[in-house]
C-alpha cells in the first residue's frame, strides 16, 4: 500500500483483506496471535479509517501488539509490508531499532523468530519469501525473474468458513447449505432480563427489606430481630418467539432459518412457529435432538409450505391463540420474513398495533433489505416496519449474528419516528 492510497481513505483501503494479510504476515515472522485479531483489526479500520501511515501503524500496533517486547518484529514486518523506506520506530523516538526490511530485493533475512530454538517449526526451503511474493514478469512469465520495485504483494486467502459468513443462502451449494446450517445452530441467542416475582436474599446495596424472612429469622432469638433481612426479586431472561415465513418467496433461506429455529429450542428455550397461509407451532418437532429428523417433522406438521403468505392473519392467530395468553406478554418476537402478503396493509398494521402492545421487543429480519434497491416504502413490510426495534436483513451467516446481538439488546432500537417518515413517504409515492 502506497501513501496516496492512504490519504484516499475509505476508498483506498479494504479493512477485512489488509487485516488477513497483515495479519498472517506477522504470525509467520514469530509473532504469537490469535486469529481473532485479524477481525478486530478490520473492524477498528473501519470505524476509524486510516488517513496516513502514522494512523495506520498505530491502528495495527494497538491491535496486534500484546507486549513491548514484540515491537521490534511488528515494526520490521509493518515497515516491509507497506513499502516504506524507513522503520516506524523513527517516529518514537528510539535510538535502537531494527533495520527495515524490504531493501533486499528477494528473502527476507531481518525479520527472526522470537521464540526458543526448540520451539521454532521446520521451515522448508523456500519459506522465507512467501510474506512477499514477486510478481510474475508479464514478459516472459517466469516466475524465477528478481522483483521489480513496487510490484510485491501481501499473499492472503481467507477460509472456506470465513468465505461463507458473507455469501448469501440463496447463493449456497448444498454442500455449503449443510455446513451453514451447522454453523447456525451453535448461534448463542439469549434475551434481556426482566425481574420476576419471586425474590431471594440479597446482602448487597439495591435490595428491600424483607419483613417476613426478617420474622422468621427473630424465631431463633426468641422473637427478638437480631439482624435484618434483605431480598431482591430474581433476573430472569424473557421468553424468546420465533415466527418464520415458510412462503414460497422465501424458500431459498427456509432451510437455514429452521436450523437458527432449531438451535434456539434447544439451547434458548424458544417458542418457534411456522406460517404461509395458516399459523402452525412447531417447537415439539423442533425439539428433536436430531437436526434432519426435526426438518422433516417440521415440514411435515406444516401442510401449506410454501404456499401463500397471509401475514395478517397468521399474526392474528398467534395474538388470539398464543400471544394474549402469555406467550407474547414481555417476550422477544422475532419475525422473519420478506413482507410480501396478500393481506392488505391496513390489516398487517392493525395486527403489528396489536404485537407491539404485548411484545418487549420486534426483531424484524428480512433478507430482501441486502439488496441495494430494496427500500420499504409498500405493501405488508411498509406497514409492519414502525412497530419493530430492530430490522435486520438475516441473508447471511454474518447477518443473523447481527440478528442475535438485536435480541440481546446490544444494538439501540429503531427510530420508530424515522420509520413512520419512510412509511409516510412511501405512501406519498404511492399516489
Amino acid at each position: 500500500m502506497t501513501e496516496g492510497a492512504l490519504r484516499n481513505g475509505r476508498a483506498g483501503i479494504d479493512a477485512a483483506s489488509l487485516a488477513v494479510g497483515f495479519s498472517t504476515a506477522l504470525r509467520r515472522a514469530g509473532l504469537p496471535g490469535s486469529p481473532d485479531r485479524a477481525a478486530w483489526l478490520a473492524q477498528a479500520l473501519r470505524i476509524v479509517p486510516p488517513t496516513d501511515r502514522d494512523a495506520l501503524y498505530w491502528t495495527c500496533r494497538v491491535v496486534l501488539v500484546s507486549s513491548r517486547e514484540q515491537l521490534p518484529v511488528f515494526d520490521a514486518v509493518f515497515s516491509a509490508a507497506f513499502d516504506g523506506t524507513s522503520d516506524p520506530a523513527d517516529s518514537r523516538g528510539e535510538a535502537i531499532s531494527p533495520a527495515a526490511i524490504g531493501s533486499e530485493e528477494r528473502t527476507l533475512p531481518a525479520v527472526a523468530d522470537q521464540r526458543p530454538a526448540d520451539q521454532r517449526p521446520a521451515t522448508p526451503a523456500g519459506q522465507e519469501r512467501e510474506l512477499r511474493a514477486p510478481a510474475a514478469s508479464a514478459a516472459d512469465g517466469s516466475p524465477d525473474q528478481p522483483p521489480e520495485p513496487g510490484r510485491d504483494a501481501i499473499l492472503a486467502m481467507a477460509s472456506a468458513e470465513e468465505h461463507l459468513h458473507g455469501k448469501s443462502f440463496a447463493e449456497l451449494t448444498p454442500d455449503e447449505s449443510a455446513h451453514i446450517r451447522q454453523l447456525v445452530r451453535r448461534i448463542v441467542l439469549s434475551t434481556p432480563e426482566r425481574r420476576s416475582r419471586r425474590t431471594r436474599r440479597w446482602a448487597h446495596g439495591g435490595a428491600t427489606l424483607d419483613i417476613r424472612g426478617t420474622i422468621r429469622a427473630s424465631r431463633r432469638t426468641g422473637a427478638d430481630a437480631a439482624c435484618l433481612v434483605y431480598a431482591r426479586r430474581r433476573p430472569h431472561p424473557r421468553r424468546l418467539v420465533f415466527l418464520c415465513d415458510v412462503s414460497g418467496s422465501m424458500e431459498p433461506y427456509t432451510q437455514v432459518f429452521l436450523s437458527l429455529l432449531q438451535g434456539a429450542v434447544a439451547g434458548a428455550r424458544a417458542e418457534a412457529f411456522v406460517f404461509s397461509t395458516r399459523l402452525t407451532r412447531l417447537t415439539r418437532q423442533l425439539s428433536n435432538r436430531n437436526p434432519d429428523h426435526a426438518l422433516a417433522l417440521g415440514a411435515a406438521a406444516a401442510p401449506d409450505w410454501a404456499g401463500g403468505t397471509r401475514l395478517a392473519e397468521s399474526l392474528r392467530h398467534f395474538i388470539d391463540g398464543h400471544g394474549r395468553r402469555g406467550l407474547a406478554r414481555g417476550a422477544v418476537i422475532v419475525v422473519l420474513s420478506d413482507g410480501w402478503a396478500t393481506d392488505e396493509p391496513e390489516k398487517v398494521d392493525a395486527q403489528m398495533a396489536r404485537l407491539r402492545r404485548l411484545a418487549y421487543r420486534i426483531v424484524w429480519v428480512n433478507p430482501r433489505k441486502a439488496g441495494v434497491d430494496y427500500r420499504p416504502l409498500v405493501g405488508g413490510m411498509a406497514a409492519a416496519l414502525p412497530y419493530c426495534d430492530a430490522f435486520i436483513s438475516g441473508h447471511s451467516y454474518a447477518a443473523l449474528t447481527e440478528a442475535a446481538a438485536a435480541i440481546r439488546g446490544d444494538r439501540a432500537p429503531a427510530d420508530r419516528a424515522q420509520a413512520a417518515r419512510t412509511q409516510s413517504a412511501g405512501k406519498q409515492g404511492t399516489q
